[in-house]
């Protein structure tokens, strides 16, 4: 059985390339070799709606992994697997790149010569590319080492873990509603001014170098995602109060808000827990002023990815 932590993907300003593990929110995955060849999902519990999840293994986020796993090594023997969802399904929390992560993890295990980390990476991918249709890292990358990490694109990307203040943490935010990927790369646009693609660059470079020397007034002037919140917000009611909230929750301890992952979750970092708990408070708070109820998780950066439990 693995654990696999929530994620934080974008982190504002990172499209696609940053992302953070959050603490105490994961999936558990349980894998058990079987006689029978092939991958079978025994079932799927846990948040509302998990029973809805594919048992198919080719359409299931755990169960693809494994059949690639098993067609490149041929072990003589097949997964069971049981998954047990902590996740919010389309909660913008990376519950399909957990799911995925968790069931490499727990079956690197059974193999007769484990794989070191590194080298589960790209089968994880396989599992995010069934919910998202595309292999993104900035979900399963964190999710796998742990901390803030930059990945690139690609089948087997590289991954470069950003150091970032051991005191900064994490204020994430589900109101209930659901908001898939698919539709959530769906109201982007494919071009984009060149204008603002200098300032979103001097945004992330911002933020990473504020990351890597402890400068939290570096990392609050970075921490403003001019190109992907403006395109998605609509898609999130009361965004912009909820957003307001978290960022008048407290001047100067709270360093910058937006859309956790795809949405419609949101999240803020701050300077200490104090502060991060203050903003969950507010920006549940705005959610109710919107009509939706929402649940707050305050945390620092996991430090640690997925294990086995």
């Amino acid at each position: 059985t693995a654990f696999a932590p929530a994620t934080v993907a974008n982190v504002g300003v990172g499209f696609d390339i940053l992302g953070f593990a959050v603490d105490g929110i994961g999936d558990r995955v349980t894998v058990t070799r079987t006689d029978a060849l092939g991958v079978t999902i025994e079932g799927v519990i846990g948040i509302s709606g998990a029973d809805g999840i594919p048992s198919a293994p080719e359409k299931n986020t755990a169960g693809m992994p494994l059949v690639r796993m098993l067609e490149e090594f041929q072990p003589g023997f097949g997964f069971a697997v049981k998954i047990e969802k902590g996740i919010p399904l389309g909660s913008g929390m990376g519950g399909s790149a957990a799911s995925a992560v968790g069931a490499v993890v727990a079956a690197n295990a059974l193999l007769p010569n484990p794989l070191p980390i590194e080298k589960l990476l790209r089968f994880a991918l396989d599992g995010e590319a069934v919910a998202s249709g595309a292999k993104h890292a900035d979900n399963v990358a964190p999710c796998l080492f742990g901390g803030l990490t930059l990945t690139g694109p690609g089948e087997d990307p590289e991954v470069a873990r950003i150091p970032y203040p051991k005191g900064m943490y994490c204020a994430l935010v589900h109101p209930e509603m659901r908001l898939d990927t698919r539709d959530a790369r769906a109201a982007l646009k494919v071009d984009l001014p060149l204008k603002l693609h200098v300032l979103q660059s001097v945004r992330l470079a911002a933020f990473i170098a504020g990351c890597c020397t402890d400068d939290f007034k570096l990392i609050k002037r970075g921490l403003d995602d001019v190109l992907i919140e403006p395109q998605r917000a609509r898609l999130i009611p009361g965004f912009a109060a909820v957003k307001q909230a978290a960022l008048m929750s407290g001047k100067n301890e709270v360093l910058g808000c937006s859309i956790s992952g795809a949405g419609p979750s949101l999240f803020a970092l701050t300077i200490d827990a104090a502060s991060a708990a203050r903003a969950v408070s507010a920006m549940v708070a705005a959610f109710g002023a919107a009509g939706l109820k929402a649940e707050g998780h305050v945390s620092l950066i996991a430090a640690s990815g997925a294990r086995l439990v």
